[in-house]
């Protein structure tokens, strides 16, 4: 009986490790998407009167904290599972399914939340076609790539983040062009972008800040590819970091090109698509095409990689008996991925585009994803001060700031997102309430 269960569980399918540190990289440039900062800039702009650069480097600062922690958390325990095993690790398994499920909700709200904007996106090229019909479209076609591998989705993540890097450097030749070519522009109006007097307040810069951190959010989802990932002790924390601060650094850029070409206090015709406008206004009308095409080509992007991450974090779960094994711990034999979880995310988002708003699925994607990165700061901090004391105390204060910043960030929520938030938190509650029995513990 041993030796038929033993041959059992080595027959049983296991997830390739293929993924090197450049697809890691790639992986979350296009989760998070290079040109992240362009759907928000308009917002970021008004809120911090004309501070939008300077809000974007504070919040990779805050961003670069949590990334740290999740770094040092991820070596640790080098095996899938993000936040939700870090905290079960570290602080109490109950709480680990808790941020596990908080979690589940900012995965599986990205995917839904492309949907919408892809299918909104996709009725201003073509018209005439119902919404509901690109609705589904977006879904098959995300399901259907994700369900080909890890390897075919790497590819994927490559030719996206060519493509996105290739319409930055337009955007941003034409913007240095359109500097050249101001033979009057003050030298005062290159500082503006960063600090201007006649316009600063800490409070629009703070509230700022707190909404530029959805810039960098999608880079935790790195570590859930853990077990796919080759030499992932040291590929997966280095791929962490790399990843939040080339986003960063390419955020401050596209945003402080964009301060300098749009006129200082004047309005934007659309602040939601402000950035498309300013392509426009330093490229013509061929660059506004074009940067309306990234766009949605980003959130293409963004909407395959974040599905495929929601899958590997209920697989990780399943695994660890926190949701049915049966179901979600299952690997497809043939290209070893947890088939059935890419399915039920794409049925959600099918679901969810045809009866969320675009606006409600962002409020709610600050609610689990804050809460899951205070988690693993709190995890660094507890698993420093147990195995080295005062000899870790930099990286503990480090998390510490990490965990300020993301609690603050999260009690300024508004409160629809907050109180679905947390209706969404007592599900899944009383889903471990049923789904416990007793024995049930996260192994590493």
């Amino acid at each position: 009986m041993a030796d038929t269960l033993t041959a059992n569980q080595t027959a049983a399918p296991g997830l390739k490790r293929a993924l090197r540190f450049r697809d890691l990289v790639l992986y979350g440039l296009v989760l998070i998407q290079p040109t992240a900062p362009m759907p928000s800039f308009g917002i970021i702009y008004q809120q911090t009167h004309g501070h939008a650069v300077t809000a974007i480097l504070l919040a990779m600062i805050a961003m670069l904290l949590t990334a740290v922690s999740y770094g040092r958390m991820a070596r640790a325990h080098p095996h899938g599972g993000s936040a939700f095993l870090y905290v079960g690790k570290e602080i109490h398994p109950s709480l680990g399914y808790l941020t596990g499920w908080c979690l589940v909700m900012d995965y599986i709200l990205n995917p839904l939340i492309c949907v919408i904007w892809c299918s909104r996106a996709a009725m201003n090229f073509i018209h005439g076609i119902p919404y509901v019909v690109f609705v589904v479209f977006f879904v098959i076609l995300f399901t259907a790539l994700n369900c080909n591998g890890v390897e075919t989705s790497a590819r994927i993540n490559a030719l996206v983040a060519a493509l996105l890097g290739a319409v930055i450097v337009l955007v941003l030749a034409a913007a240095v062009r359109w500097i050249a070519m101001q033979a009057h522009l003050p030298l005062g109006a290159f500082l503006q972008p960063f600090y201007d007097p006649g316009t600063f307040r800490m409070d629009g810069l703070l509230r700022g800040t707190s909404i530029a951190v959805l810039t960098y959010i999608g880079f935790d989802g790195i570590s859930t590819l853990t077990d796919e990932a080759k030499d992932p002790a040291r590929s997966i924390p280095r791929a962490i970091v790399f990843t939040c601060f080339i986003t960063g650094i390419l955020a401050a850029i596209e945003v402080y090109a964009a301060q300098i070409i749009w006129p200082r206090g004047q309005a934007f015709p659309d602040l939601d698509t402000a950035y498309v406008y300013v392509s426009g206004r330093a490229g013509g009308p061929l660059l506004f095409f074009i940067v309306n095409g990234a766009l949605l080509l980003a959130n293409m992007g963004s909407g395959m990689a974040s599905q495929l991450g929601a899958a590997r974090l209920l697989y990780a779960m399943g695994q660890d008996g926190a949701l049915p094994h049966r179901f979600f711990a299952a690997v497809d034999s043939r290209n070893r991925i947890p088939r059935n979880n890419v399915l039920l995310i794409g049925v959600i988002c099918l679901v969810g585009a045809l009866c969320f708003s675009y606006q409600l699925g962002t409020e709610l994607l600050n609610y689990g994803a804050l809460l899951a990165f205070a988690g693993v700061n709190l995890s660094s901090i507890l698993y420093g001060w147990r195995h080295g004391k005062l000899h870790q105390w930099f990286p503990m204060l480090l998390s510490l700031g990490g965990l300020i910043t993301c609690m603050f960030l999260w009690g300024n929520l508004g409160r629809l997102a907050l109180a679905a938030g947390t209706a969404w938190a007592l599900a899944g509650i009383l889903l471990w309430v049923v789904q416990r029995k007793p024995g049930i513990t996260i192994e590493a």
